[in-house]
């Protein structure tokens, strides 16, 4: 599952429970805290070390950190301890032996102060909680023992639960940098396939009405080729709002927003997306950045994969509105981001099927687009706007199956027909407003979007056809504003960069550019982001790179003969002569012969094919020949063989001319044409 089998992830080995104890089992003194009110505690002194039992100067709550457990103790005669693990925030962790059970390896989690009656109490608490926990990325639970303090004699209780041999992200991360591989952090692609999994626990947890509220490189545990959530002291009921909140500084949000209204499904999913930015890049989330991340263009993985910046910049914003309030589709978001990632990283489409918007309509928009040319102009602000996907009808609306049936209808009987519902629902107030959009009406579009606003408010369609009928009036600022926020909100989405670039393109920005190669890299299905971006190159100037992206339509698409005729209009439409060589021409004429191999011959064809010809003769004229002996669409590159050949084209369209003056005019440049003979 890791990494939904799209990326290639080191297995961590399975590590042996005996060599992972620790020899020296003492709590270093930067970690040392008082459990009660956060103070520090047990640090260092006029040169000497910091005392590791007293009472808090700050609230005088006894303190200890000491293991309670030591090699060689049993617990309730089943479990022999056979040392210190690690220490957390809650207790020290030893591994043992389960004698009762195969003498399995197991480990017990014990309270970091025995006295402290909160944390006798946490631990109580925690223990009601995991006994509802089942889920293959969380360590299991196997039992809840209790063995006595051996200074007070006050039984202190212990969670049992399995050992998992491997490595924490955080010890991944510091090897990495510690061996220089990378000064950043772990490669992108790997870090998302760890948040996928980690998304898929929390998601269970939030389902049993339960918060992580600690999570962190630390807790999560990579053996062989799976991730585990560890360590859930701080797990909680949603609704407890009397149980002290344990977090970590750097990974939890604002002080202010635990105290009211308290943790949360949000607040836990901006953990996970400061786990996330920790995980990939350097930065100080400690202090200067605590609540932030630094600006895009100082951190080269952000920089190079926007998408990616603005997810994580959406997961941990500082206002909890503005994030994800549910895993599954924070999971989702990052899913597409990670087939962006990957496009790149191995430079082949990472496609899938939008679970929020329907394919790309620019087949309907291009219908009747006879030239190739259409598709090298700026898309009219109608066209570009009935191009884009529109949002899926939610299933669960009570008019869902009604609207499914009025596909087929033409637009104005649409209207008609949902103008006249009774009690329209949300999706028939967004049909209705798309549909009028489509008509050019958006003037009466307004209405039903800001009915379907207060009935639906903050879901994210209203912005969306917003942004679409600002787009079909032309108003390409205004769109290119709204685009940038639905961008924000849907990180993983095809459909916004794609209205975000066609904003882009109608103001004459080349930003254009990036967001037209981001969605076609990405999926090749969206071919209006490959006429898209040819239009870009040429406006550049760049007529190869024009053609570089035109070929990579695919041949099986409804537009690779629209595609291929676009390249010979590349090639050599509004060219000067000077810039014609061989190699072009006979390009060009090689892209129409192949067209005809496969049947795609017609009309529109033919007439490409004279302009081939007749630069061909322009070249010719100009004084120009080819290296060798060449041929081009079926007659050679010369001046003869051009002139007959031009002659026979001209009289084929001659024949398939609708009216009598285009007739005569191509029989006209026919005999014009034609080489001279005795006949």
């Amino acid at each position: 599952m890791l990494g939904l089998g799209l990326v290639q992830i080191p297995p961590v080995p399975y590590r042996d429970p005996a060599t992972a104890i620790m020899s020296n089992p003492v709590v270093a003194e930067k970690n040392r805290f008082c459990g009660s009110c956060g103070e520090a505690v047990g640090r260092r002194r006029d040169n000497r070390p910091g005392r590791t039992e007293g009472f808090c100067r700050s609230c005088g709550t006894e303190f200890s950190f000491t293991p309670k457990l030591k090699k060689g103790d049993w617990v309730e005669d089943q479990y022999e301890v056979l040392g210190c693990l690690a220490h957390g925030g809650l207790g020290w962790i030893y591994l043992a032996r389960d004698h009762h059970v195969s003498d399995r390896w197991v480990v017990l989690k014990g309270l970091l102060n025995s006295g402290d009656a909160e944390a006798h109490k946490t631990a109580t608490a925690e223990r009601n909680f995991l006994a509802e926990v089942e889920h293959p990325n969380i360590v299991k639970i196997y039992n809840f023992a209790h063995h006595p303090d051996p200074k007070t004699g006050v039984p202190a209780g212990h969670i049992v639960m399995e050992y998992v041999g491997g490595k924490s992200l955080r010890d991944l991360i510091v090897e990495r940098r510690a061996h220089g591989a990378d000064t950043s952090g772990l490669p992108v692609d790997q870090v998302i396939a760890y948040g996928l999994e980690a998304l898929r626990a929390i998601g269970y947890l939030h389902s049993k009405g339960l918060l992580y509220c600690d999570f962190k490189p630390d807790n999560i545990i990579q053996s062989e080729e799976q991730i585990k959530l560890i360590d859930l002291g701080g797990v909680r009921r949603i609704d407890d709002m009397v149980n002290p909140v344990y977090t970590t500084p750097g990974y939890r949000v604002p002080e202010s927003e635990l105290r009211n209204p308290g943790p949360s499904v949000c607040s836990d999913l901006y953990s996970v997306g400061r786990t996330l930015a920790v995980l990939s890049f350097r930065f100080g989330f400690m202090r200067e950045h605590l609540h932030s991340l630094p600006p895009r263009e100082s951190v080269p993985v952000l920089a190079r994969y926007e998408s990616y910046d603005r997810f994580l910049r959406r997961a941990t914003n500082i206002q909890p509105d503005l994030r994800f309030h549910d895993a599954a589709e924070m999971a989702e978001q990052l899913t597409g981001v990670l087939r962006e990632v990957l496009s790149d990283i191995q430079g082949r489409p990472h496609p899938a099927t939008s679970t929020l918007f329907e394919p790309e309509h620019f087949v309907d928009a291009a219908a009747g687009s006879a030239t190739p040319a259409r598709f090298l102009a700026r898309p009219r602000p109608a066209d570009a706007a009935a191009a884009l996907p529109t949002p899926q009808v939610d299933p669960t609306d009570a008019a869902a199956g009604i609207l499914a049936g009025l596909s087929a209808v033409r637009p104005e009987e649409i209207v008609a027909t949902l103008e006249a519902a009774k009690a329209p629902s949300p999706e028939t107030r967004l049909m209705l407003a798309r549909t009028l959009i489509a008509l050019g009406r958006q003037d009466e579009a307004v209405e039903p979007l800001e009915a379907f606003g207060a009935r639906a408010p903050g879901d994210w369609r209203t912005y969306w056809y917003l942004a679409v009928l600002d787009l079909s009036l032309g108003k390409y600022e205004e769109a290119r504003a709204r685009f940038e926020e639905l961008y924000d909100h849907l990180p993983g989405e095809a459909a916004p960069k794609l209205g975000l670039a066609l904003a882009c393109e109608g103001i004459g920005s080349l930003d254009a550019a990036r967001h037209f190669a981001t969605v076609w890299q990405t999926d090749r299905s969206y071919v209006s982001a490959a006429f898209g971006l040819a239009r870009i190159r040429l406006v550049q100037g760049d007529r190869a790179g024009a053609v570089d992206v035109l070929d990579t339509v695919p041949e099986l698409s409804t537009f690779f003969p629209s595609a291929q005729m676009a390249a010979v209009t590349v090639l050599v439409g509004d060219r000067d002569v000077a810039d014609l060589d061989e190699h072009v021409l006979v390009d060009a004429g090689s892209r129409l012969d192949r067209l005809r191999w496969k049947g795609l011959y017609g009309e529109a064809t033919d007439r490409l094919a004279v302009r081939v010809l007749e630069a061909a003769l322009a070249w010719i004229d100009s004084g120009r020949r080819p290296a060798r002996r060449t041929w081009l669409l079926d007659g050679p590159l010369d001046d003869e063989g051009l002139r007959w050949n031009l002659e026979r084209m001209y009289r084929g369209l001659a024949r398939l001319a609708a009216g009598r003056a285009d007739r005569h005019h191509l029989v006209d440049r026919a005999n014009s044409v034609r080489p001279r003979t005795w006949l």
